[in-house]
């Protein structure tokens, strides 16, 4: 995985390799589905959600430009496979789900995995997660009609938010840096995620309850 599906797509930073190393993923992914853990692809799991790509799990990872003592925030945790990497580049994470399954049965694996720096929460996660704002880094797992304006007040100085951006079809990962004079955007490239469901995304139903 680490030598055919990122040092090939060009992930370089190596504290990045090392931790995509370390997680073990077929602990993320359902049971039936454990010999295809670390195939290049997507996976299914609950919920008509997915665990993502290794390698669009590395290259968000790599944007994010992680030194190691950030707090972060990931929007839709899934199977909780992103925030177990995410954990061991920095100091804190917190990540919301909007499914209650995903997010409690997550939260125990994470738990049992001995990640013990994830904090879990349930609701919207276009709405961020306010009470422990602001984060250097964001993470959204979902693709969006545009850029929450919530995740961005959210966003500290010099922060960066990564975030797919597109319709329900064609999506552009996209990175936000928010600085002094405003907002730098880079785009890194074309991907395909699940929607970005809640108040400042699509139109769905509301989350079990909130946090």
């Amino acid at each position: 995985m680490i030598a055919e599906q990122l040092r090939r797509r060009n992930i370089r930073d190596e504290r990045v390799l090392q931790v995509m190393a370390r997680v073990q993923r077929h602990r993320f992914v359902p049971e039936a589905l454990t010999e295809q853990a670390y195939s290049d692809n997507a996976l299914p799991i609950a919920e008509q959600q997915t665990i993502s790509q290794p390698f669009i799990v590395a290259l968000t990872a790599e944007a994010l430009m992680l030194q190691g003592d950030e707090r972060v925030l990931e929007i839709g945790t899934g199977s909780g496979y992103a925030a177990a990497v995410l954990s061991l580049l920095t100091r804190e994470v917190w990540t919301i789900e909007r499914f209650r399954s995903l997010a409690e049965t997550a939260a125990a694996r994470l738990h049992a995995e001995g990640y013990t720096n994830v904090h879990v929460g349930i609701g919207d996660g276009t709405a961020g997660w306010p009470e422990h704002a602001p984060y250097d880094a964001i993470a959204v797992a979902a693709a969006g009609p545009h850029i929450p304006q919530s995740l961005i007040e959210q966003l500290a100085m010099g922060g960066r938010l990564v975030i797919p951006v597109g319709s329900r079809e064609e999506q552009q990962l996209v990175r936000i840096v928010r600085m002094p004079d405003g907002l730098r955007q880079d785009r890194l490239g074309p991907v395909r995620f699940v929607p970005l469901v809640g108040q400042e995304g699509w139109a769905g139903e509301p989350p079990a309850q909130q946090r």
